[in-house]
């Protein structure tokens, strides 16, 4: 879900920039920075990003870079001629001569008046320029989406190795689910026939023992856990948008390994289930990525 875009254009002697960053984030959280030429279009822009980008938090700027003859800021020459004209009409009212500086000294202080330096001109988003800043934009989003695209590449990769180690690790259970069977019911035997005079019932034994290792069986969980492996890959193959269920999938196969940690009382398995919770943790972490 983390990507970069950025484009500039050129327009009537100015730059428009146009950037885009988004980083993870369950729903679709953005900040704008527009210029004031554009202001009057933030809906249009908003919408276009929220329609493009579905989900992430996402930081767009769009500005304008001026040519050097347009960063310098006009002077009202009609301003500064009419307050030059009324100091030497006050000048002559009052007996004094006209100013006998030079330009090059009293320029500064009559610049300094109000207005001197102020723009009477306003500007004004034309049609040609929007549809100029418009395309930018589109082009930074297409930037955007298609570093998206090819981090979701990564990822896909990324999943499939991980999924693909947990199965493994599951079927190697297997060996040891056969073996801790004896061995528990060799070790509840060993112990009731070190109880010396103790008589026990030979059938009633084995009942409790059939009931003790059914409630350790792990088969429905490891049946469960194959099912939403499968079920991870078939929904990394249906397409974009598939970020929430793949998290939902994974939680349930969090919880399978849970169950499947909790009933294996058994050194090997036990090793084998935190393997397993590594690789998965590895999936939820990077799961945040997928739209």
């Amino acid at each position: 879900m983390t990507g970069y875009g950025n484009t500039v254009v050129d327009f009537d002697n100015k730059k428009i920039h146009v950037e885009l960053k988004a980083l993870n984030s369950k729903a679709f959280d953005l900040n704008v920075r527009i210029a004031p030429l554009y202001r009057e279009r933030e809906m249009e822009i908003r919408q276009i990003l929220s329609r493009e980008l579905e989900r992430g938090k996402v930081d767009f700027s769009i500005w304008i870079e001026k040519n050097d003859q347009q960063l310098a800021i006009p002077i009202n020459t009609d301003v500064v001629a009419s307050y030059y004209r009324q100091i030497c009409e006050v000048s002559e009212k009052i007996g004094l001569d006209r100013p006998s500086l030079s330009p090059a000294e009293w320029m500064p202080a009559l610049l300094r008046l109000p207005d001197t330096m102020t723009s009477v001109e306003v500007e004004v988003l034309s049609d040609e320029e929007w549809e100029v800043a418009l395309g930018a934009i589109t082009d930074a989003v297409h930037k955007l989406k298609e570093f998206r695209a090819q981090e979701g590449a990564a990822l896909e990769a990324k999943f499939n190795e991980k999924v693909d180690n947990i199965e493994k690790l599951l079927m190697s259970i297997e060996p040891y689910e056969t073996s801790r069977v004896e061995k528990i019911r060799a070790r509840i035997i060993d112990s009731l026939e070190k109880l010396v005079g103790v008589e026990y019932d030979r059938n009633r034994l084995e009942q409790e023992m059939i009931y003790y290792i059914e409630k350790l069986d792990i088969n429905e969980e490891k049946q469960r856990l194959k099912n939403h492996i499968n079920y991870f890959r078939e929904t990394m193959r249906e397409g974009h948008g598939q970020g929430k269920k793949l998290g939902f999938i994974a939680q349930e196969m969090g919880r399978e390994i849970n169950t499947t940690g909790s009933k294996s009382n058994q050194a090997e398995m036990q090793n084998i289930v935190v393997m397993m919770k590594d690789e998965l943790e590895q999936i939820k972490e990077q799961v945040l990525n997928v739209l």
